[in-house]
């Protein structure tokens, strides 16, 4: 056999493995919405920020700064202008968005404190309080939580809550590190009554690197936070940006974004006993590409639809060998297996993308919140919205 015969045999073996692997879904099945698009400025990591909704009310948070040139390796973002922390709000299930600064008039909702993610520290800054005053009503129905890293070396978190959906909030509060060298918080969090909530947070490894996920609980509305767990043993290289899910009154799952030295991947961990111990779980991901974290919702009717985005090389864009795209996956038994990838774009630009949330609308539509870059748009990063019409059963 020639090798020219060789080459043609390999390609199409793996044309035809990548289908089966991969769903290109329908057009009417999807439905992409810019969320937040403007001409000179970069919008992005919805996933630092935290998504809440209640029914067709959706709230997300994301960075917002000035766009600036700076290579297809890095995030095009001016770390010499300011960083904003914003919100953008939906009231008809992720179709229109009008976007918010919670910060504008007295500084409620504004992160960090000590340095900024990506760019410049703004002025109207509150200094955090060591606990809240009052217990905290986790089951408040227009509750908005959300715990924040105040550096992107996640030195401190903090915490904020609001009872209006988000209009006004309270914080910032202290969150212990819990005995490590930092603690690099994104929101997520379980509710388990009135004052009970589970945070599942990233702390910093014994070498002060990225980095470990841990669990730790409060049954006093805040006022105090104990150390539950570690999931899943300390990495040679990182496991951070924990997603969770509660599948009944004792089992949660969680996934993390992973990077080792065979590659970048989503991993999984089950706890049968509220968290106390975590068993790993086949990886709902092999491969993100140049990595990204995922996000989770358990969707009504008990399956669980995970979030994420591909992050191609920007050498194989260039050759037409691999797309950056937006992807979904469904577990029809809570974790153990996962479907095939559902492509819900791929049309991103770069890899500069991804970071979701996710939430589930009234009619059970599926919305998807991430950042994109696409060649229609422009060289800046907008925050989009995808709704999808997950199948009734997967294939």
């Amino acid at each position: 056999m020639t090798n020219n015969r060789c080459t043609l045999i390999i390609a199409l073996l793996y044309f035809f493995c990548t289908l089966s692997l991969h769903a290109q879904l329908a057009q009417e099945s999807v439905k992409h919405v810019k969320v937040y698009y403007e001409s000179g400025m970069f919008g992005g990591w919805p996933a630092n920020h935290g998504a809440w909704n209640w029914g067709d009310e959706i709230l997300v948070g994301f960075s917002k700064g000035t766009y600036k040139d700076l290579g297809p390796d890095r995030h095009n973002f001016d770390k010499e202008n300011t960083e904003l922390h914003m919100l953008a709000r939906s009231l008809d299930g992720g179709e229109t968005w009008t976007v918010e600064d919670p910060g504008a008039v007295d500084g409620d909702l504004v992160v960090p404190d000590n340095g900024s993610y990506h760019g410049r520290i703004r002025k109207d800054v509150k200094a955090p309080e060591p606990i809240p005053a009052e217990q905290i009503d986790f089951t408040n129905p227009n509750l908005a939580f959300t715990v924040r890293m105040t550096d992107h070396h996640g030195a401190e978190s903090r915490i904020w809550y609001s009872y209006d959906r988000g209009h006004d909030w309270e914080g910032p509060y202290n969150l212990s590190n819990f005995n490590t060298p930092g603690i690099g918080a994104r929101t997520n969090y379980i509710i388990d009554g009135k004052n009970e909530c589970m945070l599942f947070l990233t702390a910093a490894k014994a070498n002060r690197k990225e980095g470990r996920v841990m669990c730790v609980k409060t049954i006093d509305g805040g006022k105090n936070w104990d150390f539950v767990s570690w999931i899943g043993p300390e990495p040679e290289g990182f496991s951070i940006m924990p997603a969770s899910v509660r599948i009944s009154d004792k089992e949660i799952l969680v996934t993390t974004r992973r990077r080792e030295e065979s590659g970048q991947f989503i991993d999984a961990y089950l706890s049968q006993n509220n968290g106390l111990t975590w068993n790993p779980l086949p990886y709902p991901v092999e491969n993100c590409g140049q990595g990204n974290p995922p996000a989770m919702v358990k969707m009504k009717d008990g399956r669980i639809c995970l979030i994420y985005g591909y992050r191609a090389l920007e050498k194989d864009i260039k050759n037409k060998r691999d797309k950056s795209e937006i992807r979904a996956k469904i577990s029809k038994d809570n974790g153990r297996t996962w479907s095939k990838d559902y492509v819900l774009r791929d049309d991103g630009s770069g890899k500069d993308l991804g970071y979701p949330r996710v939430v589930q609308r009234a009619d059970g539509k599926i919305v998807a919140l991430y950042y994109f870059m696409d060649k229609n748009t422009g060289p800046e990063r907008y925050i989009a919205a995808t709704i999808w019409d997950p199948p009734s059963t997967e294939d």
